[in-house]
């Protein structure tokens, strides 16, 4: 199937360098509020890219849960494709993509675990299905049926009926320690605003203009 007629052109103001922050963090909260703003659906995903250990990459949709200067921090099971390609290879890819605004994020640096504490905090403020659900999937591994998918529901639902749900040992998130940002914008005629931000030896961040 041929789609050269699926296209539309992208109408929205410039991003010059002036405009930025000296700050890619404070660069990133600028555009995220906005997108909060505009994104009605999940101004929070990001494609998490990763590379195996035969060397191949693979990528998911994951919901950014926090961040800071420490890095951007999102939760998963730590025995699924992600985690083990993680563990192996800690250099990992995250891309936001805020179509209503035509603007992209590439934020490239590595990823290691958070702290027990940490998981345990977030862990607590998830809703119960949600956290009854990080028992059952053993994600990424392959199952017979969706039926044993639900049997296992219910029987976790059963066993945590009453109380608080313990935080399974088998499930944690990971904090991605930038090295290199990237501000997209999309322009007219497909000639973008792109701009990148890549650490400098003595502080602080080098900003220079991309060709689109």
């Amino acid at each position: 199937m041929k789609l050269f007629d699926l296209r539309r052109e992208y109408e929205s103001r410039p991003l010059h360098r002036r405009d930025l922050d000296p700050d890619p963090l404070q660069q990133f909260e600028r555009w995220f509020l906005e997108a909060r703003q505009h994104v009605e659906l999940d101004p929070n995903a990001m494609c998490l890219s990763t590379v195996g250990s035969d060397g191949r990459p693979s990528a998911r949709m994951v919901l950014l849960k926090s961040y800071d200067v420490e890095g951007f921090v999102f939760f998963t099971n730590l025995q699924s494709r992600k985690a083990r390609e993680i563990d192996g290879n800690p250099h990992v890819a995250l891309l936001f993509f805020w179509a209503p605004l035509s603007r992209q994020v590439v934020i490239e640096g590595t990823a290691e675990r958070i702290s027990t504490a940490e998981a345990v905090a977030y862990f607590v403020s998830r809703p119960r299905g949600s956290q009854i659900g990080a028992w059952v999937s053993e994600q990424s591994r392959p199952i017979l049926s969706r039926a044993l998918l639900e049997a296992k529901w219910e029987e976790m639902k059963q066993k945590f009926a009453e109380g608080e749900i313990p935080l399974p040992s088998f499930w944690g998130g990971y904090r991605v320690r930038p090295h290199r940002y990237e501000f997209w914008q999309g322009r007219e005629n497909r000639l973008h605003d792109r701009f990148e931000y890549l650490p400098q030896a003595g502080g602080g961040w080098q900003i220079q203009r991309l060709q689109p």
